[in-house]
């Protein structure tokens, strides 16, 4: 009697238990969810985030704290959009970026000299915001510059696959390809302009855009030639190597405009640095000897 009431407790005890387990570690049992809300189960770390995501979460207070106008939204992403920042959140990094600039100059500015001069705050204040769209439009400048380099050697590639037998859009894809190390600017456009065509854009309104987003004057005449092209449906090789041409003309010219410039920018250095010391070392001593003449007590 006592051998089968032991193993009768014992097939119980064993039967809950594995209840109770069973119960706790199925994924869909509201005891196991219960017993993971209450601590039983630790939580799984979470990831941390980005550091891009970090800073455009550190920015989002500063940039809503300079409140913009649409027009002045629309033409801030214009110049990121050129710069080569297409995403959205690079406009709230940008305007956080310029409220802490702003701030961080003030800072710096009190904690070096002490400043306590309000007009001399403003200034600085104003200097800090100003310095992240000087910095903005100066990737313009460079960025535009890589694309007008490499455009030559973009027109000739794509003559050379048209007059091989691709369409113009397959031209541009596959020149896009081949540029991708050399002139990654450049060939990241052709890739966009690919896109919007294969998304169903006319290829004239992606043309337009690839205008707008480069700022190129060149980029801006290949376009209109394009256009032009496409639209009374003369040959393209032709129209391209005319425009390459035209081009490498005003590339030279150009080029000779600057070198055109050069003789009257360097008025102000000989001006101001070579005149003075070639008057020291040729009146010089001649100043000196007159002085020795004239004042003989002077020796």
């Amino acid at each position: 009697m006592a051998l089968t009431l032991t193993i009768v407790v014992f097939l119980t005890v064993v039967l809950a238990v594995f209840s109770f387990a069973a119960a706790a570690y199925a994924p869909s049992s509201v005891l196991g969810s219960r017993l993971r809300a209450l601590g039983w189960q630790r939580a799984q770390p979470k990831e941390k985030p980005a550091f891009k995501e970090r800073l455009e979460q550190a920015l989002d207070p500063l940039s809503k704290a300079l409140p913009l106008s649409p027009s002045e939204v629309s033409r801030t992403r214009q110049w990121l959009i050129q710069a080569g920042f297409r995403e959205p959140r690079h406009l709230t990094m940008y305007v956080g970026s310029r409220v802490a600039v702003a701030l961080l100059a003030v800072a710096v500015a009190v904690a070096i000299s002490g400043v306590s001069s309000p007009l001399l705050l403003i200034g600085v204040m104003g200097f800090g915001f100003f310095l992240p769209r000087f910095m903005l439009k100066r990737m313009i400048r460079d960025r535009q510059q890589r694309i007008r380099l490499a455009l030559p050697d973009a027109l000739d590639l794509t003559v050379i696959c048209v007059e091989a037998g691709l369409a113009l859009d397959q031209a541009m894809m596959r020149v896009g390809e081949d540029l991708h190390h050399a002139h990654p600017d450049l060939s990241d456009e052709f890739h966009l302009v690919n896109l919007e065509m294969r998304a169903g854009k006319p290829r004239a309104e992606a043309l337009r855009n690839l205008v707008g987003r480069t700022g190129v004057d060149d980029i801006r005449a290949l376009v209109g030639t394009l256009v032009q092209t496409d639209r009374f449906g003369t040959s393209v090789a032709q129209a391209l190597r005319v425009h390459s041409d035209s081009l490498r003309t005003e590339r030279r010219q150009r080029a000779e405009e600057q070198a055109a410039k050069t003789t009257i920018k360097m008025v102000i250095p000989l001006v101001l640095f070579v005149l003075p010391s070639i008057i020291f070392v040729t009146l010089g001593p001649a100043i000196i000897q007159l002085y020795r003449t004239l004042l003989p007590g002077g020796r």
